[in-house]
């Protein structure tokens, strides 16, 4: 999908390393996901969610990435072990959502995606399971060549337990052919999918762009779900666009978009909560958080002074958390 004639094809940006991630900005935990890890390799952030980081390798490793730190060499975090991850998911009866992400779940072997899921549907409080996946971008053929996926993923949804895959689809050239049929193959087995992407500098940073990946996710039932703030994850530098900026190409790109097509909500990650950022005016931006880690803070606003070179909440000189 590549066109190697072009140092700046969007999607070799999205998969080839360049010499710019050198630089030494941002942290290999931007999110804080540390603080919130109650058992290897399961995060409980948000009340109603847990994330078990079920797989170690990706089909494709996004240059984007912001748990990079779970591929390197020194990486010393405790693996992930099933057991454990269940007996805490089913000690909390809070947890409704369950998002299977690491790594990409779609490479483990069928069989044990099907165990995980089997073991999960045995715990009554979880309602919803998340597949997290780029799969259907970067390699549809895991699902059209392997028809037990679609059956797997058909064998866990009843009347009032949902599967859903949250696709990873960053530019419209990644909606090719191959990548629609896997999508409907997702589809007819039952499962609810959305997508999720970063604002990424010379991939999707501008209006038209976005635009056409969500009007084009639109067509083929992909509701799209959030555009997140790209994280200030070591690396990630040349890939950052500034907040202010990022809500304009928003809020440009909507202009755009069917009223299915903007549905989405454009957040920061921020390890206090997903934060969304809802307006500008000429002198303060306005925040509100969408989810929260504190229950306190859900909903609560932020009024910040504009600070037009600002890449994450934390470089806003007024913020007080």
């Amino acid at each position: 999908m590549i066109d190697w004639d072009d140092p700046l094809d969007p999607l070799r940006m999205i998969a080839v390393p360049t010499m710019p991630e050198l630089s030494g900005w941002g942290s290999l935990d931007p999110s804080g996901e540390s603080d919130y890890t109650k058992v290897p390799g399961v995060e409980h952030k948000y009340e109603q969610t847990a994330i078990m980081l079920v797989s170690g390798t990706c089909a494709s490793f996004c240059r984007y990435c912001f748990r990079k730190r779970l591929f390197m060499e020194d990486y010393t975090e405790d693996p992930f072990e099933l057991n454990t991850a269940l007996d805490y998911i089913a000690s909390r009866p809070e947890i409704s959502n369950v998002l299977l992400t690491g790594g990409d779940p779609l490479m483990l072997g069928t069989s044990k995606l099907d165990h995980i899921l089997t073991e999960l549907r045995k715990i009554d409080h979880v309602r919803i399971i998340r597949i997290g996946s780029k799969i259907p971008a970067v390699n549809p053929q895991r699902i059209l060549d392997d028809s037990e996926v679609s059956e797997v993923i058909a064998k866990h949804i009843t009347n009032d337990k949902s599967i859903y895959v949250m696709t990873q689809f960053n530019h419209p050239r990644e909606i090719t052919p191959q990548a629609k049929e896997a999508v409907k193959m997702l589809q007819k087995a039952g499962a609810v999918l959305t997508n999720q992407t970063p604002i990424l500098r010379k991939v999707n940073a501008n209006p038209y762009t976005l635009a056409e990946l969500m009007n084009e996710l639109s067509y083929i039932g992909v509701a799209p779900y959030y555009v997140f703030q790209c994280r200030p994850t070591v690396g990630n530098r040349h890939f950052s666009v500034p907040v202010e900026e990022c809500f304009r190409i928003v809020e440009e790109a909507k202009k755009m978009c069917s009223g299915l097509a903007k549905r989405f909500n454009y957040v920061m990650s921020h390890r206090t909560g997903k934060i969304e950022v809802v307006a500008l005016d000429e002198e303060k931006v306005y925040m509100r958080y969408h989810q929260a880690a504190k229950d306190s803070d859900l909903g609560r606003t932020l009024i910040l002074s504009r600070d037009p070179n600002a890449l994450w909440l934390d470089e806003y000189q007024d913020l007080e958390l």
